[in-house]
């Protein structure tokens, strides 16, 4: 039996598909223009709800496809409605109206900068503001409570390891203050183990370093049970302790740069897990600005627990031609299993079909925030 016959007949139906679906467009069109008319919002949950039960009822054993297909299309509707209405008017004016020049080489900028001289914070910090003197900081929260309070016109902060993955306390302050982020650089990490001068690797018992080093060196422990690693405010910092203190069996895992900072003594080097390691930081304002070679956007939103929810919202990413490059989902605080999500997706707001859909979210999805659309740079 040949497959012709069938292919003709398919071939057939999708012609009648593609007729009906312009007519179901067009009646989009014509209900767009009522809304406006009439001040109407584009999203109604219920009709939608209703629209989708009643469809997955009368498709019978197709009835989950027949709900997958119709979402696609009900938000296909939406998109269409938005850009006649003009939704999010305001959030396109505001990023139309945003800083083009981010005062890179202006010596008077204030900086605010994570750990101590010598972190790769710090290496960061300098490779973007060559010019300032950063202000350093012992905690996330404070480098984004002292931009909050204007103590500081940029913040750079560590968002993600391509070892030790994402760092989630970052995400969180990015998801609570919705601060912009103006550029992300992403520095190579190549760790030492130091420890001071004239004392002996074979005496060695604790290794100090933040966190997301210990996990990036975490081969090295494995082989090594006698030794403990424990945490610490930063690489630097622990540098810095490491150095003050009289224990000559204490080390470091800190940059090279922090070990000569501090006169300690590198007794390892190579040791991290992955010989690739990069940590990416972002470079993050009160002010929004969008470089005009930006190729990447950040947005955040929250979605209803439902099945299906977030495939719906991606799909029209896909519908615009916009690649997503990142998904972290975070819990939502003062809920109970509800989250708020970070996307990251290629593009730049001079295109239309980037910027029509940031302002049909930001009507529809809750907690919809901009965060930027920003250059990555590796240096």
């Amino acid at each position: 039996m040949s497959l012709q016959p069938l292919r003709e007949e398919i071939d057939g139906i999708d012609e009648q598909l593609v007729e009906l679906f312009k007519n179901r467009m067009e009646c989009s069109r014509k209900v767009a223009e009522y809304k406006q008319e009439h001040g109407m919002e584009v999203f109604n949950k219920e009709r939608e709800e209703q629209l989708l039960d009643k469809v997955t009822k009368s498709a019978g054993i197709y009835g989950d496809f027949s709900r997958q297909l119709y979402s696609t299309i009900l938000e296909l509707s939406r998109a269409l409605q938005h850009d006649m209405i003009g939704s999010g008017r305001n959030l396109k004016n505001h990023i139309l109206a945003a800083g083009k020049v981010i005062p890179r080489d202006d010596e008077n900028v204030k900086v605010a900068c994570f750990g101590v001289e010598g972190s790769y914070a710090n290496q960061a910090t300098m490779k973007v503001f060559p010019k300032c003197i950063p202000g350093f900081y012992s905690s996330f929260q404070d480098i984004f409570s002292a931009i909050c309070n204007e103590q500081a016109d940029f913040g750079i902060v560590p968002i993600e390891n391509s070892s030790a993955g994402s760092v989630t306390d970052v995400y969180d302050l990015m998801l609570k203050y919705r601060f912009y982020i103006a550029m992300v650089v992403d520095i190579p990490i190549n760790h030492v183990l130091a420890m001071k001068k004239g004392a002996d690797i074979s005496d060695l018992k604790k290794v100090y370093s933040h966190q997301q080093a210990l996990s990036q060196c975490s081969d090295f422990f494995r082989s090594r049970r006698n030794i403990l690693g424990e945490t610490y405010i930063s690489t630097a910092a622990a540098a810095k302790m490491v150095s003050e203190s009289e224990d000559m069996t204490i080390g470091a895992i800190c940059s090279e740069q922090a070990a000569e900072k501090y006169g300690l003594e590198i007794v390892l080097r190579g040791f991290q897990n992955n010989p690739n390691n990069t940590t990416r930081f972002l470079v993050i304002s009160k002010k929004l600005y969008i470089d005009e070679n930006a190729d990447k956007v950040s947005v955040c939103f929250s979605l209803p627990h439902k099945t299906g929810s977030l495939y719906s919202v991606l799909c029209r990413f896909a519908v615009n031609g916009l690649n997503l490059t990142k998904i972290e989902s975070r819990p939502m605080s003062g809920t109970a299993f509800e989250y708020l999500f970070y996307v990251d997706f290629t593009g730049n707001v001079s295109n239309k079909n980037a910027l029509k859909l940031i302002c049909a979210l930001s009507e529809e999805l809750s907690e919809f925030s901009f965060l930027g659309n920003f250059k990555e740079i590796l240096y």
